[in-house]
């Protein structure tokens, strides 16, 4: 490890937190992201099922994301066995690197350091999403205790207060599931550190000016912040 592995590093890790804060959709910034704008449609997709007695389109949509969450939780549980079996191949990964000239030398102790922090990597990805599916789950739950639209022309306040408790816990259920995500996407930005530090920056910089464009300046924040406007007023 030299000097500029610990830049790159430290580059890595703040360009990762201040992501992070400025997208996990609590911040008022004049300019509204994707996840605020989505954290508002969730919000109205459970208002919403207070109107109809039938939840099978509620169900089907938890059902839904669990999916997704389930597939992403079982990609990093092969990515980590991936991690694992290149720390045993250690020296003919080596061999490979000394063949290519542009390839930063750090020795072994510095490529296995470098696979340890993409296991923890991916390890910390697998995490959010376990813990993402869970409350995905609780959700569901909590969604079946919403009182049924009879219910809650006797008691209108007891409903919406069941509904928010259920929007609560999918807005942070989503929170968990773009952790990991996150997590997985800088991995490609990680990749780069093999070669040399500052391809480790250079990457990381470009996934975070991809992930930004698309939180701010994307097409599909477009297509959400017309309607949102409204809501987001109150």
């Amino acid at each position: 490890m030299t000097f500029e592995d610990y830049i790159a590093l430290a580059i890595f890790v703040l360009l990762w937190g201040g992501f992070s804060w400025a997208t996990d959709g609590r911040r008022n910034f004049k300019r509204v992201s994707l996840t605020r704008l989505m954290n508002e449609n969730r919000r109205r997709w459970i208002r919403n099922s207070l109107n109809r007695d039938l939840k099978m389109i509620d169900t089907q949509i938890i059902a839904g994301l669990q999916a997704g969450t389930a597939f992403f939780a079982s990609t990093t549980i092969f990515a980590l066995g991936g991690c694992f079996a290149l720390l045993g191949a250690t020296e003919q990964v080596q061999m490979i690197f000394n063949d290519l000239p542009q390839v930063f030398r750090g020795g072994r102790t510095g490529f296995e350091l470098k696979v340890g922090g993409l296991t923890c990597l991916f390890g910390y990805s697998f995490f959010q999403f376990g813990w993402s599916y869970r409350l995905f789950n609780y959700c569901s739950i909590l969604m079946g205790g919403i009182p049924m639209t009879a219910e809650m022309t006797r008691d209108r306040q007891a409903a919406e207060r069941a509904a928010e408790r259920a929007i609560r816990l999918n807005i942070l259920a989503a929170k968990h599931f773009n952790a990991g995500l996150r997590a997985i996407f800088l991995s490609i930005g990680y990749l780069g550190w093999f070669i040399s530090p500052y391809v480790f920056i250079i990457l990381t910089s470009f996934v975070i000016f991809v992930l930004t464009r698309r939180q701010f300046f994307s097409e599909a924040r477009t297509a959400l912040i017309e309607d949102a406007h409204e809501a987001l007023k109150h």
